[in-house]
């Protein structure tokens, strides 16, 4: 089999995106990984010794889970002799897997699951100094949802974005409307009806969550400009910043043979992954200049692409990226913004961290079937000042 075979996304599916302490939150995470996982599997009707491995994105080990993707394996019902690898990319960990499958089916594998997975509510506080006792003082408990970067002086991650944008051009006014489109956008959606191929439901204690908990309907440029920067930031609110979330994603990904071997129509081709990074405070932009790379190496430009999925790890990440990847072309730059992130985008949807990236790949996938274009690409910031892109392709 040769190692440069095309590479498809077979098929995908998510949860419905929680709320910080929502419906998801008594959810222990293994299970939500098991029940998206049989999810897409009984839809797909895949044959489970077609996979060669299962990769599982995860940026927070909720309550110290011991390797992770073992357990949502064997809770899944997969085989015992499947291989499997829990990533920690941050937010890019979801989409890193499914770059990761890419690259199996390349060298040869068949097929590969790809899964991006967070339970923010069930993120725990650490209490250090505990283990070997103190004899006397203050025990300080630490709250990793802070969200704090270590390699720029443990400063806030939301700071720094917001003032990144505004060296860039892009202010608090611009950041608010990013935000309030997002919502506006996922409400069209939602009325249109696209995401319910894309969204399972998923059983939980009280019951069952079948829709997305995060987006506001009651969003509004005035309510958003009320609200204060968190952190200390010029710029970054609640508003335009996404939430603590929680949630799944799972992509089926084969090779064509595969493809061919159990006749699936797939959902688009997986034309080309790849990772890039920069400083500590650089992901604002990261993104951007990801498209602008990948797009060059497969010889397209910005106009090329019909569908563009940015992360909002906060409204100025996708609004940066997006006057990055113009370069100063007013004009591009408007008409990339009215293809990204059409069906609304993190502020609104939600963004469980370990999840994102492969819900961004979903996301293009399905609207660029959806649209009849050729072209889409999905990329999202993480880890530190490093960014995932994936170029996807119409399937035939």
């Amino acid at each position: 089999m040769s190692k440069h075979q095309p590479v498809w996304i077979v098929d995908g599916v998510r949860s419905p995106f929680g709320r910080f302490g929502g419906g998801l939150r008594d959810v222990p995470v293994v299970d939500l990984a098991r029940q998206t996982l049989q999810a897409l599997l009984k839809r797909t009707s895949w044959p489970i010794e077609d996979l060669a491995e299962l990769n599982a994105g995860m940026a927070m080990i909720e309550g110290g889970l011991m390797v992770p993707a073992r357990q949502f394996a064997m809770a899944a019902g997969l085989p015992e002799t499947l291989p499997t690898l829990t990533v920690d990319r941050a937010c890019c960990s979801g989409m890193t897997t499914v770059g990761l499958g890419w690259r199996a089916i390349r060298g040869g594998a068949r097929s590969t699951l790809a899964l991006g997975i967070e339970s923010m509510s069930q993120t725990p506080r650490l209490l250090h100094e505990t283990r070997w006792g103190s004899k006397r003082g203050d025990l300080v408990v630490e709250d990793l949802l802070l969200l704090r970067n270590p390699l720029a002086g443990g400063g806030s991650i939301a700071r720094s974005a917001g003032e990144e944008a505004l060296s860039r051009g892009v202010g608090r006014e611009a950041q608010d409307a990013w935000a309030q489109q997002s919502h506006e956008r996922y409400f069209r959606a939602l009325a249109a009806g696209y995401f319910s191929d894309e969204i399972i439901a998923i059983t939980t204690p009280e019951g069952e969550l079948i829709a997305d908990e995060q987006p506001r309907a009651d969003s509004s440029l005035e309510r958003l400009a009320r609200l204060k920067p968190v952190y200390g930031g010029p710029t970054v609110t609640a508003g335009n910043a996404p939430g603590l979330n929680d949630g799944a994603t799972a992509l089926l990904l084969a090779g064509e043979q595969a493809l061919a071997d159990n006749d699936v129509a797939p959902l688009a081709r997986i034309h080309a992954y790849l990772q890039i990074a920069g400083g500590p405070t650089s992901s604002v932009f990261l993104p951007g200049l990801a498209i602008g790379r990948i797009l060059a190496e497969a010889g397209l430009t910005p106009a090329d692409v019909d569908v563009i999925e940015i992360n909002e790890a906060y409204a100025a990440t996708a609004a940066v990226s997006v006057k990055t990847l113009a370069a100063g072309d007013a004009q591009l730059e408007a008409v990339l913004a009215a293809r990204t992130n059409i069906n609304g985008g993190a502020v609104a949807i939600g963004h469980p961290t370990g999840s994102s990236g492969a819900r961004l790949v979903l996301t293009a996938a399905r609207q660029l079937q959806r649209s009849g274009g050729r072209w889409a690409v999905a990329a999202i910031c993480g880890g530190f000042g490093q960014a995932d892109v994936i170029l996807l392709e119409a399937a035939r």
